[in-house]
């Protein structure tokens, strides 16, 4: 009897097609609103140390005010 696990991989690219994996870091392509707060993401914020997500187009960001989701496509690898 074999053990086999079944593991999924989740392809997870920036908005330029550069794959990105966790540990990686991005830099913010457009100025985004957050909603539910007050808040401004401006251009050309970088965050260092991303988590994946089970989507492939979100990834987990921490930033000094708490967690963020962003998507992929405002997202580009530095």
């Amino acid at each position: 009897m074999t053990d086999e696990t079944d593991e999924w991989t989740v392809i997870v690219k920036d908005s330029n097609g550069t794959l990105l994996s966790e540990g990686d870091a991005v830099v913010l392509i457009k100025d985004l609103k957050v909603k539910g707060a007050n808040t401004t993401i401006k251009r050309g914020a970088t965050y260092k140390n991303i988590r994946l997500t089970s989507n492939a187009e979100e990834v987990e960001v921490r930033d000094g005010k708490g967690t963020f989701v962003l998507k992929t496509c405002f997202l580009k690898k530095a």
